[in-house]
């Protein structure tokens, strides 16, 4: 065996074999227990990022060490392909944005083959392949055939210069998020999916799955049920303005009511009245988020119309506010400015009235002053409801409004619609056409796909299907729909096509059911809501067409952490900041290891320290995965993302942390050889050990317990690797050469070599081939462990005076709890901690620790 470390060499040998030998091409085995791990699929923007690595070589570790179990495992990868990115980069490189995508996706496969990841490469497809998204399509005609699809009129946030709808998260401080361009609020035609059918259930199922808790409150929070009262205003000259609150115990504190700029009692107050129509005009400026909405400054105009409470008959007057959306509830609100911050600073500004109606945790009208209180009470100034508190109020004040005809308890949802048309170009086609006389009709099979027309010239003046007669002219006055599904449409679907990817006559089949649910869902917490809120959405429609069994698409979530690392820069005579990647900065650190300075090395010259971020472009703190692979080889990466932090962490790059995996790897190499330059072990005989032999295959043994729980119960892979280094240590201090002794060593280096395969296989691969092995370790199972290799005849125990630590004791395993006490107190440095005291109690915990409480 050459002793010395070749990575390159090593890498390449174990990926031909496994390609040759079709290593991971998965086969429906229904005599085996399954095992579907899928790690969210890339966006193939180019190159793979440190963030991709990461979540990548989670999966493929937990992937391999679940093969080890004996099951049959499924880990595919492919690309989510569509969206506006490409479409982007098609109108800077001036090429289409398939061929641009395509070649992306070329490049970072193999970036993905080059760190030895078991996918299924049978199973790949992009969702820009038309094999892929005719059955969304497929699917979509068929909810719309059930109802389960309407198209409305929507206002939506609408980026002039891009030609688009843009999501709330891409409005940054009133501007598109690539354009620049102040969005506008539009009204436009919009697809929509039915989810709202379906919030219960998808409330209610978030308890069938392991996910982190947090998830599973974010999703709750996004449906938002609440049970609330809806009432009515009656206005004088006008219809009733309905409004919706959780609230009504506050109803007495109402002192205004306001409307959205939409609402149609704001349109007929505007008539005639120029001011109050540019102010209308003026709101449909910005985006729709509820973020933007609780920051922006709270401006409103009266409409002149008086609105009559429900309760006392007060006239009230009604506002137009920037702050209310027609897209939420009813478009109106009643004002509690008392008690609702929004209110409060909408009344402070129009100096309306601010009349508390809930006391303060005292039974006292609460200090207003600087804010609204919004904490639950007894209530106060509310006539025959004052003294109750929140419930009885709430029950009361409801049974008054339904007896009156004025209101109604109800149960609402946060959750709406889900729109899935984009005006873009890059996209699935819709399936529909119109004909000339209003018809709206989904297309029948015969007519799918819809195929996107790939070579074509992307500009920034909108879809190029808009212009493009031989795509949506069908004759006849029919014409075709030139919007394209949201991208989350075919990230909602894409884990159940990869158990049957082959299948060109349906969207799924049997082999569904056989792989469904995904049992472990691998990915960054951004996503949290929508697309795992839309993939559930998804899996419950899929279900009730018959097309999956299983209630829910994802079994167990990890959340990964992000990469981040140190930042860099110089602030230019601009007052911007030109940053500088950590590779080409020098930094002087204590001796603690914290930096102190950084210069450039180009120049020599100081550059400032930004602190720790999450790598990105905009940083430059970004490192090169292919670098640091072409320098220290796969595994010494994978090692690093594996050792460095626990999954859920963010994992601080160090280029000292990658050096240390590197040197760790080549010393286990070294040990392994060493090993085998030193003879042939003889038969292992346990029951013929020395107290050496015993302690090392002790040590053998709580190794292959610890890691096996940390790798497929705890999922704490750095914890697992630690105990392996451990294991390595000892090896290297034993020097027992005997037949036996090297019976131990073999069985604690075969041990090494089968807990790191799962997370430096390469290496591993090799290694068990040196060590004599006819199959592959990729065959191999996870090592037994010995329960009875973990007999201890004795035990070292920590011994406490008062609750520090004074003396470490080594006694028999099976010691009566007297002779611990007895040897802990004749410890020489117990001795002296508690000269001169009374000891009042001695605690023993068994196999752990001794504390002494003396005074």
């Amino acid at each position: 065996m050459d002793a010395q470390y070749k990575p390159h060499d090593i890498e390449r040998d174990a990926q031909e074999f496994w390609n040759k030998n079709q290593c991971f091409k998965a086969i429906e085995d229904a005599s085996r227990e399954k095992f579907y791990c899928l790690s969210m699929f890339p966006y193939p923007s180019g190159k793979l990022h440190m963030g991709h690595v990461r979540n990548y070589t989670i999966g493929d570790v937990v992937s391999r060490f679940q093969r080890m179990q004996g099951k049959n495992v499924l880990q595919p990868m492919g690309w989510d392909a569509f969206g506006m990115p490409a479409e982007n980069a098609a109108i800077k490189n001036q090429v289409p944005p398939a061929k641009w995508t395509y070649e992306n996706i070329d490049y970072m496969r193999s970036q993905l083959k080059a760190l030895g990841f078991a996918y299924d490469w049978n199973r790949e497809f992009a969702t820009c392949d038309s094999d892929y998204y005719r059955w969304e399509q497929w699917f979509f005609t068929k909810l719309v055939e059930k109802g389960l699809v309407y198209k409305k009129m929507s206002t939506v946030n609408w980026d002039p210069v891009d030609q688009t709808v843009l999501a709330n998260e891409q409005v940054i401080d009133g501007c598109g998020w690539r354009s620049g361009a102040p969005v506008e609020r539009k009204e436009i035609p919009l697809w929509f999916l039915k989810i709202t059918d379906y919030a219960d259930e998808l409330l209610a199922d978030l308890d069938k799955v392991d996910w982190p808790e947090q998830v599973k409150t974010m999703q709750r929070n996004w449906i938002g049920k609440s049970k609330g009262v809806e009432l009515a205003f009656d206005v004088e000259g006008d219809e009733p303005l309905r409004v919706y609150t959780t609230r009504p115990d506050t109803l007495m504190g109402v002192t205004y009511v306001a409307v959205a700029a939409g609402h149609p009692l704001a349109r007929k107050a505007a008539e005639g009245n120029a001011e109050l129509t540019d102010f209308i005009e003026e709101c449909a400026q910005g985006g729709t988020s509820e973020a933007e909405l609780a920051t922006m400054e709270k401006r409103g105009m009266p409409t002149g119309f008086k609105a009559v409470h429900p309760l006392s008959g007060k006239r009230v007057p009604v506002y137009v506010a920037n702050f209310v959306l027609m897209e939420y509830g009813t478009g109106a609100v009643m004002a509690v400015p008392a008690h609702d911050q929004r209110d409060w600073e909408f009344a402070t500004k129009y100096d309306l009235p601010i009349t508390a109606v809930i006391a303060d945790e005292n039974g006292n009208a609460p200090d207003l002053s600087e804010a609204a209180y919004v904490e639950h009470g007894k209530l106060i100034n509310s006539g025959e409801f004052d003294g109750l508190d929140f419930q009885q109020a709430f029950d009361a004040i409801a049974a008054h409004l339904e007896q009156e005809g004025h209101g109604e308890v109800k149960t609402n949802y946060r959750l709406r619609d889900w729109g899935v048309a984009r005006q873009r170009y890059w996209g699935a086609p819709i399936p529909v056409k119109y004909g000339p006389e209003g018809q709206t009709v989904p297309l029948s099979d015969d007519e799918l796909p819809v195929a996107l027309p790939l070579e074509v010239t992307v500009d920034a003046s909108g879809s190029p299907l808009k212009k493009m007669p031989e795509f949506s002219e069908l004759g006849d006055g029919w014409i075709r729909e030139t919007d394209t599904f949201d991208t989350f449409m075919e990230s909602s679907w894409y884990y159940a096509r990869f158990c049957c990817a082959d299948n060109q006559d349906a969207m799924l089949d049997e082999r569904a059911n056989y792989w469904l649910p995904v049992d472990l869902y691998i990915g960054g917490i951004e996503h949290a809501i929508l697309h795992l809120l839309y993939a559930r959405f998804f899996h419950k429609l899929m279900r009730d067409f018959g097309l999956v069994e299983s209630d829910e698409p994802f079994k167990r979530l990890l959340t990964q952490g992000m990469v981040i690392a140190e930042t860099f820069y110089r602030t230019a005579a601009n007052g911007g900041k030109e940053w500088f990647n950590p590779a080409d900065v020098e930094v002087k650190r204590d001796d603690k290891g914290r930096p102190v300075s950084a210069t450039l090395i180009s120049d020599g010259q100081p550059v400032e320290m930004g602190g720790i971020e999450k790598m990105s472009k905009s940083k430059n703190n970004g490192v090169d995965p292919q670098s640091m692979i072409d320098r220290f080889g796969a595994d010494t990466v994978r090692l690093f993302m594996m050792f460095a932090a626990p999954p859920e962490q963010s994992l601080e790059w160090s280029d000292s942390g990658v050096e240390g995996a590197n040197r760790f790897l080549r010393r286990l190499w070294r040990l392994a050889a060493e090993h085998i330059e030193a003879g042939t072990p003889g038969s292992l005989d346990v029951n013929a050990l020395d107290d050496a032999q015993r302690e090392l295959r002790r040590k053998t043994h709580e190794t292959i317990h610890k890691a096996g729980d940390d790798i497929g119960r705890r999922t704490t892979f750095n914890t697992a690797i630690a105990a392996v280094m451990e294991l390595t240590n000892a090896i290297s201090k034993f020097t027992d050469t005997s037949p036996q002794g090297l019976a131990v060593v073999r069985e604690a280096v075969e041990a090494c070599v089968l807990l790191l395969a799962p997370i430096t296989p390469h290496a591993c691969h090799a290694l068990w081939q040196e060590l004599g092995h006819d199959e592959a370790v990729i065959d191999a199972n996870w090592p037994q462990l010995d329960e009875s290799a973990l007999a201890r005849d004795s035990v070292e125990l920590v011994v406490q005076v008062n609750g520090k630590l004074r003396a470490r004791i080594e006694v028999a395993a099976d010691a009566a709890k007297d002779a611990i006490e007895a040897q802990a107190m004749d410890s020489e440095n117990v001795q002296r901690h508690i000269e001169g005291k009374t000891v009042r109690k001695v605690i023993v915990v068994p196999g752990k620790l001794v504390n002494i409480v003396a005074n």
